[in-house]
């Protein structure tokens, strides 16, 4: 019997590289298991990993073998019990051997064996944001030369091992050579010429010292050849990089929550959980993005992200006054020039007697002007109020830049966040 031994050095990576390939190979039900995970967990439980579990007839192999070949005869041994044509039936439980999905047997004769692998923190958080971004994101013009991206600039005699040019180095030593070479074997030629010449002399009229006298310059100058150097530092030359101003990206989100006595506990909840999810999202996919943070009730006021998440304040319920504060943050600290303007709101619907109508003027008259993306979720069960029916009207003008959706319950929010940040295709 002959056995092969792979005593190949794995790559670089190999283990991180098949891992990826099994996920993107499964992507369909691990997608499936985080849609689930995210809808169960609860706030604080956001950045963990999952376990996912695979039935074993998806992950199985085609196999190939080769078989007997030719023609053969051969005797079975008969019995007793069944004759040609019998329909055998389905032995009884306890005969499927395989777990089902919770792990128990299977009281219909079969079962299900499953694999189960574990996703890290970035693995999970990958495929729940995967297919998402932010809509209209723009190249803005250049703010106080902060961005900027190393580019080519030709090859400097000064620099770094990691950023040599071989090529271009290779280039100037070969030139080098030559130029230092080309005079000694002028030399060379002309000295052995001269010793050709005076050794076919006739021996009378041939002078030894002469002779000698050239034999010696010729290895003179054969060991000048050898002695130039194949490189030298003077040939090194090394990419030269030089940092190019780039047109920004920068984006604000503004983070925009009712916090108001008609939003119940269960409704601040789901608020909560929505915003962290936007928070996860930006946070993860975006180095450039800053996040604000206004509640409102009856006044707005900007906050920190501890106070957004875990506050406790209520009061009346004034919306115009969120969005006002948004407007002049905008004008103090975000000229529209410079960035990439986004609001997500979340609230009840619940608004003060004809504060709606205010709501539609602000967005209408200032902020979408502005903004190159506005959520707007509400979270109730119940039918819609003034609220929704002003933001119907912003959405009808700006159909492309305003997006509005319901939640009712928790499990809605992960397909409803998904909806409202999925990446576009380009026209």
């Amino acid at each position: 019997m002959t056995y092969f031994i792979d005593r190949r050095a794995n790559a670089k990576r190999k283990s991180a590289v098949n891992r990826q390939r099994f996920l993107d190979r499964y992507r369909t039900h691990i997608k499936r298991s985080v849609e689930e995970a995210v809808n169960r967990r609860s706030i604080t439980d956001m950045e963990r990993g999952e376990k996912v579990s695979i039935p074993s007839r998806d992950i199985s192999e085609p196999v190939f073998q080769h078989g007997p070949g030719g023609k053969r005869t051969i005797v079975s041994p008969g019995n007793k019990e069944f004759v040609q044509g019998d329909r055998i039936r389905r032995p009884g439980g306890g005969g499927g051997g395989g777990g089902s999905g919770e792990g128990n047997a299977s009281d219909q004769g079969e079962g299900m064996d499953e694999f189960a692998f574990s996703l890290s923190r970035d693995e999970f958080l990958d495929f729940v944001f995967d297919g998402l971004e932010l809509p209209h994101l723009e190249r803005k013009a250049l703010k106080d030369l902060e961005e900027v991206k190393p580019v080519r600039a030709g090859v400097t005699r000064d620099g770094v091992p990691s950023r040599i040019n071989i090529v271009r180095s290779m280039r100037e030593a070969q030139a080098r050579r030559i130029a230092m070479r080309a005079p000694i074997r002028r030399a060379l030629r002309d000295a052995q010429e001269a010793l050709d010449e005076e050794e076919r002399k006739d021996p009378v009229l041939r002078n030894p010292a002469r002779i000698a006298e050239l034999k010696a310059e010729i290895e003179r100058l054969e060991k000048r050849l050898d002695a130039v150097p194949f490189i030298d530092t003077y040939d090194l030359r090394y990419n030269n990089l030089v940092n190019q101003p780039q047109p920004s990206s920068k984006a604000v989100m503004f983070c925009v929550m009712d916090v108001s006595g008609s939003m119940t506990q269960a409704h601040k909840d789901i608020a909560k959980r929505f915003f962290l999810l936007l928070y996860l999202f930006l946070e993860r996919n975006y180095e450039k993005v800053e996040l604000v943070f206004v509640r409102h009730h009856t006044a707005a006021k900007e906050v920190d992200e501890e106070e957004f998440f875990y506050s406790r304040e209520t009061g009346g319920t004034i919306v115009s006054s969120a969005l006002t504060l948004v407007d002049e943050i905008i004008t103090r600290r975000y000229p529209p020039s410079q960035w990439n303007l986004y609001v997500a709101q979340a609230s009840d619907g619940d608004n003060w007697d004809d504060d709606s109508v205010s709501c539609r003027e602000l967005l209408m008259k200032k902020l979408m002007q502005r903004l190159q993306y506005y959520t707007y979720v509400e979270i109730t069960p119940h039918a819609h109020q003034a609220l929704w029916e002003e933001y119907e009207t912003v959405a009808a003008e700006f159909p492309q830049r305003f997006a509005m959706r319901q939640i009712v319950e928790a499990g809605d929010i992960y397909p409803v966040f998904r909806e409202l940040f999925r990446r576009r295709a380009v026209n």
